[in-house]
């Protein structure tokens, strides 16, 4: 009786030098997403990847420390775009835009997210802690185009990379309470947040109050702004006193 031959295995996909970078840093990303970086190997990444340990090697030579940093810029990239948004319309519609992109990309990549920015890892460096922070420079930078201030003071940089820190903060706190509440309240909160830090930053700086003002004519009656001014002042107002008690 003749063997059968044996089934052929899967076909080796030969890629552009491109395509094989980007499915590497694509594989570590997920990875790392996955487990602590300091568990991953290069071994794990070829197999997930299904090329040889080598092959890895060839594109990154520095081994996995280097795929850390690679893997770590392209998530970061990715988060920087975020930010960019058309320069036109009212301050709060284009930075619920550029929310809408940023809690987007934390949800579809929510363990990609927490293990970009999260610290102590081995493979951490100074280049690594670099990364993170340039993304919320870039972020902090594109806020304040959209604020149209050529040259911000001390106080409005404060506020707005503040504000980039509380964005950054709730959305890993999102993660870890099961992404509630739900994205369009998160987002709309976020929004909220900006326009009070900027209110309470006018009142110790001129120069913020004089940003306010300009970015507060471009919104529409009843929108946000006013949304938030109405709120405000319904929780500052007294509460009502209790109906006396019949006896």
């Amino acid at each position: 009786m003749s063997s059968r031959p044996a089934p052929p295995g899967p076909a080796y996909r030969r890629l552009s030098v491109e395509q094989r970078r980007g499915q590497l840093i694509a594989t570590a990303q997920r990875l790392f997403a996955q487990r602590p970086p300091e568990e991953v190997s290069l071994d794990d990444v070829a197999r997930a990847a299904d090329v040889s340990r080598p092959l890895v090697y060839r594109y990154f030579p520095g081994g996995k420390q280097q795929l850390y940093e690679a893997a770590l810029r392209s998530a970061a990239d990715d988060l920087q775009r975020c930010f960019v948004v058309p320069p036109s319309g009212p301050l709060s519609t284009r930075l619920a835009g550029a929310l809408d992109r940023y809690l987007g990309f934390v949800d579809r990549n929510d363990e990609g997210f927490t293990a970009l920015l999260k610290g102590g890892s081995v493979v951490e460096t100074s280049r690594t802690c670099a990364i993170v922070d340039q993304v919320r420079r870039s972020a902090a930078g594109h806020v304040l185009r959209h604020l149209a201030v050529p040259e911000p003071g001390l106080r409005l940089r404060l506020a707005v990379r503040t504000w980039i820190t509380t964005v950054e903060a709730a959305s890993l706190i999102w993660l870890d309470e099961d992404k509630e509440p739900p994205l369009e309240e998160l987002r709309d909160w976020l929004v909220d947040q900006f326009i009070a830090l900027l209110v309470v930053t006018a009142g110790h700086d001129e120069a913020t109050a004089r940003v306010l003002r300009e970015a507060v004519t471009t919104e529409p009656p009843g929108g946000p702004v006013d949304a938030l001014l109405r709120r405000s002042t319904a929780a500052l107002a007294p509460a009502p006193a209790p109906a006396p008690v019949e006896r």
